[in-house]
């Protein structure tokens, strides 16, 4: 039997393991060593890791947009592709918002890329509603859906 998940606080000892996530699940628009460690160091933000067995199979990051105290922006949600289909995306995801709401927030936005249908399909059995398109937002040319839920 398999240790169960554990969503925890990100901590500045996850920097190699997060870069290791970011590599092996992005392909492009991913997140520097230099940001992971000003968000580890304390930037306002939230910042989870899903472990099992002391492994880091995945992480969230959201963000509080500067002049906004209603929303909360999810940066970014990465699951290592072995650990994928286990339902940490979804975890992660819930373990967000609760921390959003405890800060008083009352929405969640975030991108996707429009051709990500699992992650599009995540979203929306979390309740996420399409609010707008970006078009050329991904550094590869392709659009972004902005997809947001009421926390409330």
């Amino acid at each position: 039997m398999t240790a169960p998940e554990r969503i925890r606080l990100a901590k500045p000892d996850d920097l190699d393991v997060l870069l290791t996530l970011e590599t092996g699940c992005f392909e492009s628009d991913r997140i520097s060593r230099r940001s992971f460690r000003r968000w580890l160091g304390g930037a306002p933000c939230i910042f989870l890791v899903a472990e099992r067995g002391g492994e880091v199979t995945g992480y969230a990051l959201a963000l509080f947009p500067s002049g906004s105290r209603r929303l909360v922006r999810l940066y970014s949600l990465a699951v290592a592709p072995r650990a994928r289909g286990a339902g940490i995306a979804g975890r992660l995801l819930r373990a967000v918002e609760e921390q959003a709401r405890h800060a008083g927030r009352r929405a969640l936005r975030l991108e996707v890329a429009a051709s990500n249908q699992d992650a599009r399909a995540l979203y929306a059995r979390a309740g996420y509603q399409p609010i707008d398109r970006r078009a050329g937002y991904y550094e590869n040319g392709e659009d972004a859906l902005v997809l947001e839920r009421d926390l409330a």
